[in-house]
């Protein structure tokens, strides 16, 4: 909830703040299904693991987001070429930021010696939860945002000047 209210006073907006918020269940969703398959207990260490998912996850949306908005109100585009430039432009970012991560939750999650095995579902939690939201952000995020815009953006009809005969 504080999440989303920070996001809305960035943003001035209810509306943007859900299409980057609606890419986390994605991410809490392959996190717990890593544990599951991994064979591990869902601990306090892979509940850290769901916290740092959700600043991750959440960047990626904010950094596709914010680039959209930029283009549609300074550029004037429409919100579907806003959003096209926007997954074209930052694709690398984001890639490299998650990849950079992945990499780095990688040797928690494959570690051995004292200490691992409270180590490992940290490692294990935030590296599912980044192969699956990576996966379904980068297609999910446009939709939604497309599908927002349309329902809370609708455009106004003109109104007709008044004949007279």
């Amino acid at each position: 909830m504080a999440v989303y209210i920070i996001l809305g006073v960035l943003y001035e907006s209810f509306v943007h703040p859900l299409t980057i918020i609606s890419t986390l269940p994605s991410a809490g969703l392959g996190a717990l299904l890593m544990l599951w398959l991994c064979g591990q207990d869902f601990s306090i260490m892979a509940l850290i693991g769901l916290v740092l998912l959700i600043g991750i996850v959440k960047k990626n949306g904010i950094l596709m987001i914010d680039f959209a908005l930029e283009a549609q109100r300074h550029g004037g585009l429409p919100p579907e070429e806003a959003i096209y430039q926007a997954c074209i432009t930052r694709f690398r970012p984001i890639i490299m930021t998650t990849l950079a991560a992945l990499l780095g939750a990688l040797p928690l999650m494959l570690g051995y010696g004292a200490g691992a095995e409270l180590r490992q579902p940290l490692g294990i939690a935030v590296v599912g939860g980044l192969l699956v939201s990576q996966a379904l952000t980068l297609f999910t995020t446009p939709v939604i945002y497309l599908w927002l815009e349309r329902l809370f953006h609708r455009p106004q009809p003109a109104l007709l000047p008044a004949t007279t005969t």
